[in-house]
Order: C-alpha cells, then sequence, then structure tokens
C-alpha cells in the first residue's frame, strides 16, 4: 500500500513537471503525450490535484497550473523578503495621500491584493489582504469601483506579475502625485522595478 501510494504521488509530480513550460495551457492528448500516462489515469490525477488547486480546467478544456503553487511559492523567505520591503512603501503613499495604497498580484482567475494599507480617514477605498476579483484585461488588474478610482503602477520583472496600487473617492485621488509616488515606491524597490521598468494605468 505504501509503495502505491508513492507511485501515486510520482505520477502526480510527474502531470506537475509539463506545467514548467512556456506553453500556459495543455489539452489532455498533449498531457498524455508528455507523461506516458493514459488519458483515464491522467483525468483521475488532474482531478485530484484540482481539487487541491494545483491545476484547473479552462473553459475550452484544456489545463492549466492553478493557485497552489503560486500560494506555496509565496512562503519562500525569498518572497517574504519582497513583501516586507513593500509594506513600508505603502503605508508611506497611504499616509501622504491619504488613500487606500495596495499590492496586487496576478492569479490564474484574476487578481489578489497581497498588502494594504488604508489611510486614517473613514471614507476610503477598504481593501483586505486575501480579496480576489475577476479582470476582463490580464494587463489591467483595476476593479470596478462603484463611486471611486484606482491607478496601478505594474512592476515589470515581477513573477507573479504584481502592481502598486492607490485608490479612493471618484476625483479625490490626486492623479498626477499619486502616479509619482506609486512610480518612486516602485523605483525605490531596488531588483523588482527601477524607473525604466516601470508602466503606470490611469
Amino acid at each position: 500500500m505504501a509503495n502505491d501510494r508513492v507511485a501515486a504521488v510520482e505520477r502526480a509530480l510527474t502531470v506537475l513537471e509539463v506545467f514548467d513550460d512556456a506553453e500556459e495551457k495543455f489539452s489532455l492528448a498533449t498531457l498524455a503525450r508528455r507523461t506516458g500516462f493514459y488519458k483515464s489515469t491522467l483525468l483521475r490525477l488532474l482531478g485530484s490535484l484540482a481539487r487541491f488547486g494545483y491545476v484547473r480546467r479552462t473553459g475550452d478544456g484544456t489545463w492549466q497550473l492553478g493557485d497552489t503553487p503560486g500560494r506555496l511559492a509565496r512562503r519562500r523567505p525569498d518572497d517574504q523578503d519582497v513583501l516586507v520591503r513593500i509594506e513600508p512603501r505603502l503605508q508611506r503613499v497611504a499616509a501622504q495621500l491619504e488613500e487606500t495604497a495596495a499590492l496586487l498580484e496576478r492569479t490564474s482567475e484574476g487578481v489578489e491584493c497581497r498588502l494594504v494599507a488604508l489611510p486614517s480617514q473613514a471614507l476610503r477605498h477598504d481593501l483586505h489582504p486575501g480579496m480576489r476579483w475577476a479582470c476582463a484585461n490580464a494587463d489591467d488588474p483595476r476593479p470596478v469601483i462603484p463611486g471611486g478610482e484606482m491607478l496601478a503602477v505594474v512592476l515589470l520583472g515581477s513573477q507573479p506579475v504584481r502592481w502598486l496600487s492607490v485608490s479612493g473617492p471618484a476625483g479625490r485621488v490626486p492623479v498626477t502625485r499619486a502616479l509619482a509616488l506609486l512610480e518612486e515606491a516602485a523605483a525605490m524597490l531596488g531588483e523588482m522595478a527601477s524607473p525604466a521598468a516601470v508602466s503606470s494605468l490611469v
């Protein structure tokens, strides 16, 4: 029984190894060809992996990585160090603008708020770490905010893709100053971004 369990784990890991590729989606036929497994075996393995979020089936029937690999990768010390460095930058931006500042991250299903710094004033855009939403454009993380607006600066070169954002009531966010502060914060993050590696969304 123990050997059977080890073999099953190794087969599942063999499937996951296929996803370490420039392609983002794979058909069942492609997975069968690359792993050497029967399609019936693959479907059982993919079903188990999907239940734990390691893979997900897309609308066109292909398979792609789920959110779990990225979530586990965040536990690495280097990723935690990055978050520790970003948090004080967000606090500074929120304090200077008196608006909500956040770190957003792309996921397989949209965008997730990873870190947030809230202003002291009561009328604000309330974000919380772990909040998720879908986006029509993969390059634009901004959700629809009734009565509000969001500005974002992408940290090019970050994996997964991340943005620094400022959000608040519509018409109150000082666009020019907010973008300048976001770009300055991005540039100060060193290896994550530089002034030449910043793209703004207004």
